[in-house]
C-alpha cells in the first residue's frame, strides 16, 4: 500500500489539467517559473529571478508537459531556443486573458520538499482567527451570564483581487 508521502507530486497533473482547462476555453496557458541553474531559458527575459512563458499550442513546438520536466522549442526574438523547466520549479499557471489558474508554493533549496500545493495568503487579507477576550472578574461571582464579546471595532474584512 502506498504512503501518502511516498506518492508522486500533484504538481505535474495539475499543471497539464489547467493547461487542458486553458486550450479548451480558447485561453492561453502561461507558466510562471522561479529561474535557476537547473531551469534552461534564455536568460535575457529573466526579470528578478522568474521568467513567464506562454505554452500555448501556437508558441511552441514539441510540447511535453511531464512528471519531471516542461519541455519544448519556441523562437525569442526570431531566434529558436530549447526550453527545459523542472516541474519543481514552475511557481504558476494561469491563463492570459483573465488570470484564472493556480499558483504553487516556491521551490526552497536544499533536499526536496513534498510539493503538494499549500494554501497561499493572499495580499491585503487581514487575518480574521478569533480573538481571545478575557471576561471581566465581576461576572464569574454571579449567576447571571456574562455578556458575549464584542467583535473589536475596525474596518470590515475584503478579499481584493490582484492581478
Amino acid at each position: 500500500m502506498m504512503q501518502a508521502l511516498d506518492s508522486t507530486s500533484t504538481r505535474p497533473y495539475l499543471i497539464r489539467a489547467l493547461y487542458e482547462w486553458c486550450t479548451d476555453n480558447g485561453l492561453t496557458p502561461y507558466v510562471a517559473v522561479l529561474v535557476d541553474d537547473s531551469v534552461q531559458v534564455p536568460r535575457e527575459y529573466v526579470k528578478d529571478g522568474e521568467i513567464v512563458l506562454n505554452i500555448s499550442f501556437d508558441a511552441t513546438s514539441s510540447l511535453k508537459l511531464g512528471n519531471d520536466f516542461i519541455e519544448f522549442k519556441a523562437r525569442f526574438a526570431g531566434t529558436p531556443r530549447e526550453i527545459l523547466v523542472p516541474i519543481g520549479r514552475v511557481i504558476a499557471i494561469y491563463a492570459r486573458e483573465n488570470g484564472q489558474g493556480m499558483a504553487f508554493p516556491s521551490p526552497v533549496a536544499g533536499p526536496r520538499v513534498d510539493d503538494v500545493p499549500k494554501p497561499v495568503a493572499l495580499a491585503g487579507v487581514p487575518d480574521v482567527a478569533p480573538k481571545v477576550v478575557p471576561l471581566p472578574q465581576a461576572h464569574l461571582d454571579n449567576d447571571e451570564p456574562p455578556e458575549p464579546p464584542r467583535p473589536a471595532a475596525g474596518p470590515r474584512p475584503a478579499l481584493k483581487r490582484i492581478k
